[in-house]
């Protein structure tokens, strides 16, 4: 028995047989041709049959992961048409005589080079994409759109040195337990749509791990520890089956909380809610009977477009989701963009560093009509359901002011109209930066609620980069002065008659869940699917010890 450890990407256990996955990559020669134009015509054929791919791998992966994670092969596909992309392989057949194969090897390079030599991690995250459409149009141009064979076995671990978004969103789950890279962030993107898809997998493991294994191998990955063990003894398999029936019977058993109470041994009530990208995630919220929805992102209808949506295009989205839910509680955020959310037609230009640039509320402040639009469309849904409109970023109490001041005006201007809105709206801020918390008894008196996120909160406050995975292992979410910042804004929160929550990941950490109720924290938003794990660890809490 041999024993890995890499860094987990989802909660559970998986037992069964290496395979090792063969990507999908022609070998590529360099050739000299005689007709480069007949070259140009083979790459436009191979470009159209990946964008045809990627829009089938975009919708499968809209029904397996939701909008906002398949919006990165929306990215391919621009990707594939992005000017300079396309202007370096026509210059390399051109000016070299090469064939078409060996012109996307060489730009392949070059791009990827030179995104990964960028400081921005949304950029460097950009490499990889590069690496993948590439290696899809080099595989069209050889393979004329056959598509590889992934799996034949069934119950199987693919190991891999590392996998692409596209490889990932095509594993079969009928087959595949659960994955183990030797490279890999936990942020990339293959590990955000491994977490969607609830696959067990672990990555990072290092390059020992591919040299020393062969298809077929006995294998157990442990995602809780981050563990991987390869021909395990008869003691490591029996008690990691057995933690695996546990937490299977745990599932089970959460089953059973749906209509329970999130309340603690000694009588206090949590609200527990679920947080959504879009309203193709409404069924999951229900299903998983979250109490209301603490955080929907709404930048995902400003993402995959080619300009903003209208006022009535947003105001059908609020409305549905409104209505869908039942006057239980919906929270939506306005418009995040900026950092690693982007999109063409926001012309917010090159930044050195987009997490500390114009992002959140600094655009929106900065383009008030695409503020308002926004908010006349919030305001007008208002009217068919139980609203917070929640604001993210900020930092002072001068911005606060200035929002108050655009809400004002906008209901004014609807009021004109004769446009129908709510008069109870929830106005909210976001924790996000070590700053709102430090002032939150400024705050607190401007608002009805705060929302932390933590994600957010965590980057700044310890100053690393939550997407480079050099610093990785010193971004801790549970440091001390992270949490000490969330017990200080609970404190001003209450003392001025607000409510708090969390939003980020650290809502759904089992481990903090009685530290976060005993400093206060009224609701916990997480994903649909942990909302009856969070319910059961609540009813197991007791605050009066």
């Amino acid at each position: 028995m041999k024993k890995y450890t890499g860094n987990s990407i989802y909660n559970a256990v998986a037992i069964g047989k290496v395979s090792i996955f063969k990507h999908c990559r022609g070998e590529v020669r360099r050739i000299r041709v005689d007709d480069p134009e007949a070259e140009k015509a083979r790459l436009e054929k191979a470009k159209e049959m990946s964008i045809n791919q990627l829009k089938e791998i975009y919708n499968k992966a809209l029904n397996d992961v939701g909008e906002p994670n398949a919006w990165i092969f929306e990215i391919h596909m621009m990707l594939i048409n992005d000017t300079d992309y396309n202007e370096s392989l026509i210059n390399i057949i051109d000016s070299q005589s090469v064939n078409a194969e060996y012109a996307v090897s060489v730009t392949a390079d070059n791009f990827a080079a030179m995104f990964e030599a960028m400081d921005d991690s949304y950029m460097k995250a950009r490499s990889a994409d590069v690496k993948d459409i590439s290696d899809r149009i080099i595989n069209n141009l050889i393979m004329g759109g056959s598509e590889c064979a992934l799996f034949e076995a069934e119950n199987v671990i693919v190991c891999a040195d590392d996998l692409a978004p596209s490889e990932t969103i095509l594993l079969d789950k009928s087959k595949v337990l659960g994955f183990v890279t030797a490279y890999g962030s936990t942020n990339s993107h293959t590990a955000i749509l491994a977490r969607n898809m609830n696959i067990p997998a672990i990555m990072g493991v290092g390059e020992e791990f591919l040299k020393n294994i062969k298809e077929g191998d006995s294998i157990i990955a442990d995602g809780f520890t981050g563990d991987v063990f390869t021909e395990p003894d008869f003691d490591t398999t029996e008690r990691l089956t057995q933690k695996q029936n546990e937490e299977e019977e745990k599932r089970r058993f959460h089953q059973n909380l749906k209509g329970k109470e999130n309340i603690t041994l000694d009588g206090r009530v949590i609200d527990i809610f679920a947080n959504i990208e879009g309203t193709e995630n409404i069924g999951a919220v229900l299903l998983n009977d979250a109490g209301g929805i603490g955080l929907f992102r709404s930048e995902f209808l400003y993402l995959g477009r080619h300009d903003y949506p209208t006022e009535e295009e947003q105001f059908g989205v609020y409305k549905k989701v409104l209505e869908s839910m039942a006057w239980k509680k919906v929270i939506i955020r306005t418009l995040d963009a900026g950092a690693d959310k982007q999109a063409d037609y926001f012309h917010i230009g090159k930044e050195e560093n987009p997490a500390l640039g114009c992002r959140a509320i600094r655009f929106c402040l900065s383009r008030p009509e695409i503020f308002k639009t926004q908010l006349r469309a919030l305001y007008r849904a208002s009217s068919y359901g139980n609203l917070g409109i929640m604001f993210p970023m900020i930092t002072s109490v001068e911005e606060l002011t200035e929002i108050l001041d655009i809400c004002k005006n906008v209901k004014n201007e609807l009021k004109a109209q004769g446009k129908e809105y709510s008069e109870n709206i929830e106005i909210g801020v976001m924790i996000e930066t070590p700053a709102a918390a430090i002032i939150s008894d400024l705050l607190a008196p401007m608002v009805d609620f705060f929302s932390v996120g933590t994600n957010d909160l965590t980057q700044y406050t310890l100053a690393c980069d939550r997407q480079n995975p050099k610093v990785e292992r010193f971004c801790d979410p549970h440091h001390k002065a992270v949490l000490r910042l969330i017990e200080l804004t609970a404190e001003n929160a209450h003392k001025n008659g607000a409510r708090i929550g969390i939003c980020g990941e650290l809502g759904a950490d089992t481990s903090l869940t009685e530290e976060f109720l005993r400093i206060g924290i009224d609701e916990l938003s997480v994903t649909p699917g942990m909302v009856l794990k969070i319910r059961d660890r609540v009813r197991n809490i007791d605050l009066s010890k």
